[in-house]
């Protein structure tokens, strides 16, 4: 995939997926460019404009087949395959994330969970014993890790992030602080936070 596609574009992706999804729930075969606008809040135009970065996935006054370009845009992401994942901080979003049994099914295998507290250490979620941070620099340096899950206390931040870039293929950070990514790991930063004060401005701005 060309690294000059829009950041903006590959977010919309996933949109694109959850929408095509109900409509194969309702057992829908064809979906026009305009019936998915209608969905996105988006326009035609737009729909046509982001499928047509990867290639041409419909025909003109014929629509898209909506089995095909799921299939497609899964492949566009990489839903396709296997990942391996490590979730670091047992702690109520760590455990929130261990227990969405979705993440099993969409190939994300979470295979250790790793907390500082000794309360923790030990304990185990869905058959996966929490394990001491302190074996972490070793884990990730004995096992192929693909996406680490990093849940931990803003003081532990930077000195977990030290130990995994450019160790592990990519980071989903749910820290309150902004990681950037390296040529070897990618970042993916998920500030809880600014998507709650987003919604109470426009709350109030309506008043």
């Amino acid at each position: 995939m060309s690294s000059s596609i829009s950041k903006v574009v590959i977010k919309r992706l996933p949109r694109y997926l959850r929408v095509l999804e109900s409509f194969m729930k309702r057992e829908v075969e064809r979906v026009s460019s305009k019936e998915l606008a209608v969905k996105l809040g988006s326009t035609a135009s737009q729909v046509r404009q982001d499928f047509n970065c990867f290639g041409d996935f419909g025909q003109h006054g014929y629509g898209y087949k909506v089995k095909d370009l799921y299939a497609k845009i899964k492949e566009i992401l990489g839903l396709n395959k296997k990942y391996s994942c490590i979730i670091v901080g047992a702690g109520n979003i760590g455990q929130a994330i261990m227990n969405y049994s979705k993440f099993l099914d969409i190939g994300f295998d979470i295979e250790a969970i790793f907390d500082i507290n000794p309360k923790l250490i030990g304990v185990s979620f869905r058959g996966i014993e929490v394990l001491d941070v302190d074996s972490l620099d070793n884990y990730v340096e004995t096992h192929s890790v693909d996406i680490a899950i990093l849940c931990v206390p803003e003081i532990q931040t930077n000195s977990v992030y030290n130990i995994l870039k450019d160790r592990v293929k990519g980071i989903w950070n749910f820290a309150t602080v902004d990681l950037s990514s390296t040529e070897e790991t990618s970042v993916e930063n998920v500030n809880l936070n600014d998507s709650l004060f987003t919604l109470v401005y426009f709350i109030n701005d309506k008043d």
